[in-house]
């Protein structure tokens, strides 16, 4: 086991304390900013369309009936539009061993114990210093078939190696310790609706960050193979029969009566949303879907499996986050934890993309890969190492246009005074280049700097 740093295990027991909406905050250290979303009312509504418990945030005003038939109204009417999944590595991994440069002469010489061979991964074909770490071979074949976007010194300027702000940073899409709203959140407040909670979807027990509103609700929900159908006090035989009853409703359309019109239409998008579903559950009410790909063992697989299955059944879902699993804040005996998550991490990944594709759903789905900072060059007394700055982050799609943006700056000069690598790529670039190219939205009302960013042509 790795030994990660007191600040890395306060801020997660901290931001488990915040997630609790309305609850009261814990003490917050100097300096460190407030998670996005602090405060957001919640509630946890049973929805009889998805037949699963989602806990919604910034919902006061929403009853489950409305829930109800905002996602039917939003899976009748949203269908193929694009979606972007925000995957968070939390401890800051080190770049410099998942994309390990064995081909600059610096780098033996600052992790005498603990650097890897060039012949243990294979070789990344866009720089030839640079090797893939083994546990990240699935990656590195997604990248050899166009796939997958990396790049190879992402951050930021002035970095700031506290776990909680750099990773405050990463979600709002801006150097403030004082932004209270995700980067996705505005995003979904300026395109999404109303009413639809799924449109931004956590998968988390708790709300992550980036997908925290001003404006729309959002939703949580800790395991897509929960959902399943029921209706209050209806089972056996009138259980069954009960969707195409509902169903029949949507005949009545009366356009002279807009109530009864606007009833039948909804009952009419409940019942085809109802019959999309119907071939991921089993008799006993509980989800069954089969993946189109093998996935690994694993919650977080079973997660990505689960939302492959939703988006392919017509979800109206825009925006997706999840935590990666894995020990990543390797002070200590970094090998082992480091090379078990980023295998669990690939492994899942390359099951999820061709998922989407064999559902045809590659062209409508990006998956955007991260950790808030990469690790020091050297490593330090225990085979560990240190708190960085610039990282390595990956874009997995069908329709990704580059192998890699940004170039791998080397060890010998491209190095800050504390010995960290410098970024070549502003992650908020990163966003503004989605925002505008995946999204078609003016990043300038999303991000704060965004008319100071460069742009990117990411996605085709």
């Amino acid at each position: 086991m790795s030994r990660c740093c007191d600040e890395f295990s306060r801020s997660a027991l901290l931001r488990r304390g915040v997630a609790e909406a309305g609850s009261g905050l814990p003490a917050i250290e100097p300096g460190m900013p407030l998670p996005a979303g602090t405060g957001l009312d919640r509630r946890t509504f049973l929805s009889r369309t998805l037949g699963a418990a989602l806990t919604v945030y910034g919902a006061a005003a929403l009853g489950p009936r409305t829930l109800d038939a905002a996602i039917a109204r939003g899976a009748a009417a949203g269908a193929g539009e694009r979606v972007l999944v925000s995957i968070f590595a939390p401890g800051g991994w080190d770049s410099l061993s998942l994309l390990y440069p064995a081909g600059d002469p610096a780098y033996r010489r600052l992790r005498p114990t603990i650097a890897l061979e060039p012949g243990d991964g294979p070789a990344f074909a866009g720089d030839s210093r640079l090797h893939w770490h083994p546990s990240f071979e699935p990656l590195a074949k997604l990248h050899a078939r166009g796939r997958l976007t990396v790049f190879p010194a992402i951050g930021y300027s002035h970095p700031d190696q506290s776990h909680f702000t750099s990773r405050h940073y990463w979600e709002v899409g801006a150097l403030d310790a004082r932004e209270g709203t995700g980067w996705l959140g505005r995003l979904l407040d300026a395109i999404g609706d109303d009413e639809n909670a799924m449109q931004g979807l956590s998968l988390d027990s708790s709300l992550l960050p980036s997908l925290a509103t001003a404006r729309v609700p959002v939703a949580t929900l800790t395991d897509p193979g929960d959902y399943g159908f029921w209706s209050r006090n209806v089972w056996d035989v009138p259980a069954k029969l009960l969707p195409d009853a509902i169903g029949s409703l949507s005949g009545l359309v009366d356009e002279q009566e807009p109530f009864l019109a606007h009833a039948s239409r909804t009952a009419g998008q409940a019942a085809r949303l109802h019959r999309q579903l119907g071939r991921f559950v089993g008799e006993d009410g509980r989800a069954r879907y089969e993946s189109k790909a093998k996935y690994p063992d694993g919650e977080f697989a079973r997660r990505l499996a689960g939302l492959a299955a939703l988006l392919h059944a017509g979800f109206p879902i825009r925006a997706v986050a999840l935590q990666a699993p894995g020990e990543y804040d390797t002070h200590s005996d970094e090998g082992g934890p480091l090379a078990n998550g980023a295998k669990e991490v690939a492994e899942a990944l390359a099951a999820f993309q061709q998922d989407l594709e064999l559902r045809g759903l590659g062209r409508r789905v990006a998956t955007l890969l991260w950790s808030e900072f990469g690790r020091r060059a050297a490593q330090n007394d225990t085979n560990g190492t240190d708190h960085g700055a610039a990282g390595v982050a990956f874009l997995l799609g069908e329709n990704v246009r580059h192998r890699m943006v940004g170039e791998f700056p080397g060890l010998a000069r491209g190095l800050d005074r504390d010995g960290n690598l410098r970024e070549t790529v502003d992650f908020r670039a990163v966003y503004a280049s989605l925002l505008e190219e995946w999204f078609h939205v003016d990043a300038a009302r999303i991000l704060p700097d965004a008319r100071k960013l460069p742009r990117f042509s990411l996605l085709a």
